[in-house]
């Protein structure tokens, strides 16, 4: 579109219905901040800037929405006043000019780049106010709007409507768009002779239209439309966000067995093919590429998982672990910063940190990569077509050459050449009858303590 626009979006909020000790609009959903979500949205709707009102943790929220290569401004709303007084926070921002002014909310993360489109278009066609709407079978508290020959005539609160108005089943969202070239005359005509003495953005309609204007109103997904306002309806949205999400992904070609047991964040791929079984969560930055297997109770963050890889089940990959085509982790291990070359197998209740395995290599079950000494972390080099036997202690720094065999139960300190067997543990030694003296010796002292009242 090459009409300017900017985007407000009003994100000062209090959290008095959270309970929480931080902004409502940082609290995640899908692993990221709500009102990144919101910003996503906005992004891809071409605008030309955005201004973000905010109040708490400021700082932290103006971070937060800095995503998508828009060029965000913050404007500190320091009395809560009404939404229109929240929206001329920005002035100076509106008084640069545009053609377009899109007002959003910080706590609607299901929002899409849609309903927000569709009010810019309704501005092109010469409306000055577009109000996004929804409908919906419960309106209950929600704003009426009033349509009458294709025009939006008044956005009627619930309190204040009469029985046929109450009988209208489209809402107000709160979201709307502004001719912003008439913007700061409209907003501040806006008065606050209402009970509770604040200048309220609805206004705006009836404002614009006594002085000639038109406004209108589009219509959203209800459910692009819900905002969060406590815990309760935080953890409703991550339930609807994660279905649209899943649904996406099945109909691109992922194979979910429990869909409702899978959890994605807001940036994991998965490729065609995988297949994803039940209880798995993935962190931020997972990568899963077409036909891997995730096997159930899996828990991967910032890892990539190439085409024919297994994980799992019960298997943790952290940030860095790096699995290549074929490459096996199996039940009940950990792998973080480590990368599992093609064909190589981490079976079982073993930990690869910090290390790299070769092609081909099978590491024991048991084993570990000793990658910590307290202060600093180093790496363990394993080679192609190396065995490790089980329950062997790798102590790095270490290199581990190809083709080398790693005897069971072994601690290893030193590098292992190429194709040497290296053993690191003492040497086994059998004491007949030893076993029975023990426990003779035992029962005996036990008998003693008892005779004599000893605890």
């Amino acid at each position: 579109m090459e009409r300017s626009c900017l985007a407000i979006i009003l994100a000062a909020g209090d959290s008095t219905r959270m309970k929480s000790s931080m902004s409502k609009v940082l609290h995640p959903i899908a692993s990221r901040p709500m009102i990144a979500h919101v910003m996503e949205a906005i992004a891809k709707t071409d605008i030309s800037a955005a201004a973000l009102v905010v109040g708490r943790n400021a700082d932290e929220v103006s971070a937060a929405a800095s995503i998508g290569g828009i060029a965000v401004e913050s404007y500190l709303q320091k009395e809560r006043l009404g939404t229109g007084h929240a929206v001329l926070a920005a002035r100076e921002a509106i008084a640069r000019g545009y053609d377009d002014i899109l007002v959003a909310y910080g706590d609607v993360p299901l929002l899409t780049d849609a309903p927000l489109r569709a009010a810019r278009l309704g501005l092109a066609d010469g409306n000055d106010i577009v109000v996004i709407g929804f409908h919906t079978d419960n309106p209950n508290a929600y704003g009426r709007l009033l349509v009458k020959d294709g025009e939006l005539i008044a956005i009627r609160e619930a309190k204040d409507a009469t029985d046929a108005e109450l009988a209208v089943t489209w809402c107000n969202s709160g979201l709307m768009a502004i001719n912003g070239r008439k913007a700061l005359d409209l907003l501040d005509r806006i008065g606050n002779n209402n009970a509770k003495g604040e200048y309220y953005l609805t206004d705006l309609v009836e404002i614009a239209r006594s002085l000639g204007g038109r406004a209108v109103a589009v219509d959203a997904p209800e459910v692009e439309m819900t905002g969060c306002n406590n815990r309760a309806e935080l953890a409703s949205i991550e339930r609807l966000w994660q279905e649209r999400r899943r649904h996406e992904l099945m109909l691109s070609g992922v194979t979910m067995i429990a869909p409702e047991t899978v959890f994605l964040a807001y940036d994991t791929v998965i490729g065609q093919d995988a297949l994803i079984e039940p209880n798995v969560v993935f962190g931020p930055g997972a990568v899963i590429e077409g036909g891997a297997v995730i096997h159930a109770f899996s828990h991967i963050e910032g890892a990539h998982v190439s085409a024919g890889a297994t994980v799992g089940p019960f298997a943790r990959l952290r940030p860095g672990a790096d699995l290549a085509s074929g490459a096996k982790v199996g039940n009940f291990c950990e792998v973080k910063n480590g990368k599992i070359a093609e064909g190589a197998k981490v079976n079982h209740l073993t930990y690869i940190g910090d290390a790299t395995i070769g092609a081909g290599s099978n590491i024991g079950a048991g084993t570990i990569t000793c990658n910590y000494d307290g202060v600093n972390k180093h790496e363990t080099h394993i080679g192609a077509n190396t065995f490790v036997g089980s329950n062997s202690s790798l102590v790095a720094p270490l290199r581990i050459g190809d083709g080398a065999y790693i005897a069971s139960g072994s601690v290893i300190t030193d590098d292992v050449p190429a194709d040497a067997l290296a053993f690191g543990r003492a040497r086994q030694e059998v004491k007949p009858e030893r076993a029975k003296l023990v426990r003779e010796r035992a029962l005996a002292i036990k008998a003693a303590k008892k005779g004599t009242g000893s605890h």
